[in-house]
């Protein structure tokens, strides 16, 4: 079994369930979902990586649990578009995840997600001790409200729009 890897999220839009997004960092996995319809994403969870087994093993408890359809996995693009040692990592990450799952995977542009989270979460005051805790399944969740925004332009024919 292994899953296919996709580079544009447009290849997930005929499939069924919801989603689930990933913001993969060296130390952590923040974890998002979105609700059936593919409308809005929520922040999940925290995985705090060990071993890629485990890790693998806990992302597969939320997909068969949830019935997650696919995955969209963030990827970390230098700010001039170009790919560097963090999406050969992420890659690579994406090729292991694949050979133990069904779901397809779909990468999605991460670029100032973390950003966009930490802002978000300025704007409503939380601590700093509170930020470090949540930065990852906010940005995750980012991440995939991102790809389903894409997702239902490609629904409502207007293809054209960003």
């Amino acid at each position: 079994m292994s899953a296919p890897i996709h580079d544009d999220v447009s290849a997930l839009a005929a499939l069924p369930g919801p989603l689930m997004g990933l913001d993969l960092g060296a130390k952590t996995i923040g974890v998002a979902v979105s609700d059936g319809l593919r409308i809005s994403a929520t922040a999940l969870e925290t995985v705090r990586r060990t071993r890629f087994a485990a890790d693998a093993a806990r992302l597969e408890a939320i997909i068969a649990g949830r019935g997650i359809g696919a995955v969209v996995l963030g990827l970390p693009r230098n700010m001039d578009g170009s790919e560097g040692p963090r999406c050969q990592s992420t890659r690579a990450f994406a090729r292991n995840l694949a050979a133990r799952i069904a779901q397809p995977i779909a990468f999605w542009d991460e670029r100032l997600s973390t950003v966009a989270a930490e802002r978000a979460l300025l704007a409503a005051n939380s601590s700093r001790k509170r930020r470090r805790q949540v930065i990852d399944k906010v940005a995750a969740a980012f991440i995939l409200q991102g790809a389903l925004d894409r997702l239902a332009v490609l629904r409502s024919g207007n293809a054209d729009e960003r």
